[in-house]
């Protein structure tokens, strides 16, 4: 073995290894946006009912029109858990995959 086909062979390990690397695990960044989404929500939620009180937050109700069921209530604070959860989660998949893609059609 050459010194030229030893060296050849470990950049190519380190390519592999770098594109590894480079891959994100799209079901845990699915995971840690899903958290985030719902708390965030939630958050918002019950910090414009504790501050305002009843009938407040009219531009944050206007998310009514896309998660059925939801305003400013206690019981939306709830839904919007949920519906940011599930919001969260499909965009925290959807760019782990995509990114994914890209980092594969790099090679």
């Amino acid at each position: 073995m050459t010194t030229e086909s030893i060296t050849m062979a470990g950049n190519k390990q380190t390519e592999e290894i770098s594109r590894e690397v480079m891959r994100i695990q799209a079901g845990v960044l699915a995971m840690v946006c899903a958290v985030l989404g719902g708390l965030l929500l939630f958050t918002m939620t019950v910090w414009l009912l504790l501050k305002d009180g009843p009938g407040a937050g009219p531009h944050l109700s206007l998310l009514g029109n896309y998660f059925i069921g939801y305003s400013v209530s206690w019981f939306g604070s709830i839904l919007g858990l949920v519906y940011g959860a599930l919001t969260g989660g499909i965009v925290g998949w959807v760019v782990g995959s995509i990114y994914n893609l890209v980092v594969g059609f790099r090679k």
